[in-house]
């Protein structure tokens, strides 16, 4: 007969705890079609019942009058094919709570609060009074509905606000298509079952499955060509997949949500020198990270290297994500990149991201098309692949003074673009900005008049990446260097 030994009270202080300790516990309960008692006919209520038939509960409010809210959301009815919202016109009254599955109030005051939940108590009915923690068996926490993937987050009441927050960074994370994703799932769990032998092979299958979730929404074959990738040979391996990601200027804050998610998705990330750390931490934490930086004047990683390591990662099966600053699309090489990845049948996306023109628009609180000064707006190279000022540029169309003008990369070659749009014709007194590390916590900034671009160029400095405006549209900024520049822009 085995026999049941203890630890010596020093181990057992010593072993860790499997769970730390909760202040609620989180549980999913099945609504659909169980009753439940909702009193009151209040806004608040209306958000409470809204929620219970969405889980396909049969709601009675139980309220003499009700909101317009409420009034509405009964007019419109549930959403879920087994729930239901019904209008008691009357008060609530105990018989009432008698075989519900849940009981809410939302009370005037605390006297009114403790008869309901102690009506509810002598039911045996789960209570919960609206904003009265104290007559609260249970909470509702703050949701990210990709049903039937549900999150919901609880602060115990502390911190709704900061439970809001949360839920708002998770819906960043979570793509719309997961619920295709999870309920294609729930329709294939038989059907593996019995295809697939429990193990390795079965959880082969179902990461594949995952990271493919991540992505675009599941077409009709999506699931016969999962099982057809199983069936190949052994040594087969998935081919993964490119996507071009645009970074913005450096502000994490200026990510779009389909960037922050494929940065989840990642299993390789190929990042340029100037992508920010804080960009870099809404990554997956598993992810590979990899330097591949390209600054003018420094050593820097050649893009044939680049597409080689981009095509050896998708070959190998791996997601790989090429984290570019700006977008991709615009001074960014995405066409060589994209070009020698179909070549090698590698599929690619690309994710747009904010143009650092557009960041430095916003930051100077300048419109680039202003129509009292500005028709067309332009973006150009400072210079080639040899370091100087691409020789095919029409300086005469860039000398126009209804358009605006801006310059990526432009700082070492400065001097020349001042020469080669005053040789054009552009009046010497049209107004230039220059800014540096836009939207990044060193970002300086210059404003002035074209015939002083080389020399404030020098002032600035050569160490980082700078964009030039010229253009009627940046006359502003000259009128107001005064109040809100650096000292760099009085120069």
């Amino acid at each position: 007969m085995p026999v049941l030994q203890t630890l010596p009270n020093d181990v057992a202080d010593r072993a860790p705890a499997r769970m730390a300790p909760l202040a609620k516990l989180p549980v999913f309960w099945s609504l659909a079609g169980q009753r439940v008692i909702v009193a009151g006919g209040s806004d608040a209520c209306a958000w409470k019942a809204e929620l219970l038939a969405a889980c396909g509960a049969r709601v009675e409010i139980h309220a003499e009058q009700l909101s317009e809210v409420c009034a509405t959301l009964i007019e419109r009815g549930s959403p879920h094919p087994e729930g239901a919202l019904i209008h008691r016109p009357m008060a609530w009254h105990e018989d009432v709570l008698a075989g519900a599955a849940l009981a809410i109030a939302d009370c005037d005051d605390e006297a009114e609060a403790r008869e309901f939940f102690e009506a509810a108590r002598r039911a045996g009915v789960p209570v919960n009074v609206i904003d009265k923690p104290a007559f609260c068996q249970f909470q509702f926490g703050s949701i990210v509905n990709r049903s039937p993937v549900v999150v919901s987050i609880s602060t115990d009441g502390a911190a709704p606000i900061l439970a809001q927050a949360i839920r708002r960074r998770i819906e960043t994370l979570l793509p719309t298509s997961l619920k295709s994703w999870a309920t294609l799932a729930q329709s294939l769990r038989e059907e593996i079952a019995l295809r697939l032998k429990p193990g390795a092979e079965r959880r082969a299958f179902w990461e594949r499955f995952v990271d493919r979730a991540f992505g675009a929404e599941p077409t009709q074959t999506s699931a016969r060509d999962l099982l057809a990738e199983m069936k190949g040979p052994a040594q087969a391996r998935p081919v993964g997949r490119v996507t071009l990601v645009g970074a913005g200027p450096g502000d994490a804050e200026y990510l779009t949500l389909k960037a922050v998610r494929a940065l989840q998705a990642a299993d390789v990330i190929l990042f340029d020198d100037l992508v920010s750390d804080e960009v870099l931490e809404l990554a997956r934490r598993e992810a590979k990270r990899l330097l591949v930086g390209k600054r003018g004047g420094r050593t820097s990683c050649r893009q044939e290297d680049i597409n080689e390591m981009m095509l050896t990662f998708a070959k190998a099966g791996k997601n790989v994500a090429r984290l570019k600053s700006g977008d991709p699309m615009i001074f960014g090489r995405a066409g060589e990149e994209i070009a020698y990845l179909k070549q090698h049948d590698i599929p690619v996306d690309v994710i747009p991201g904010i143009t650092a023109a557009s960041a430095m628009a916003s930051r100077l609180g300048v419109s680039l098309t202003h129509r009292d000064h500005a028709q067309a707006v332009q973006f150009v190279t400072g210079h080639s692949r040899h370091g100087e000022l691409p020789e095919t540029i029409d300086w005469h169309a860039l000398a126009d003074r209804k358009k605006t003008t801006v310059f990526y990369m432009g700082g070492r070659t400065a001097g020349a673009i001042q020469n080669r749009l005053t040789e054009a014709g552009l009046d010497t007194k049209t107004p230039v900005v220059i800014v540096s590390s836009v939207a990044s916590a060193d970002e300086r900034r210059w404003s002035g008049n074209l015939e002083d671009l080389a020399i404030a160029m020098v002032d600035m400095g050569f160490d980082r990446p700078v964009l030039i405006g010229v253009g009627e549209v940046f006359s502003a900024c000259c009128l107001a260097a005064e109040d809100d520049l650096p000292a760099v822009a009085r120069a």
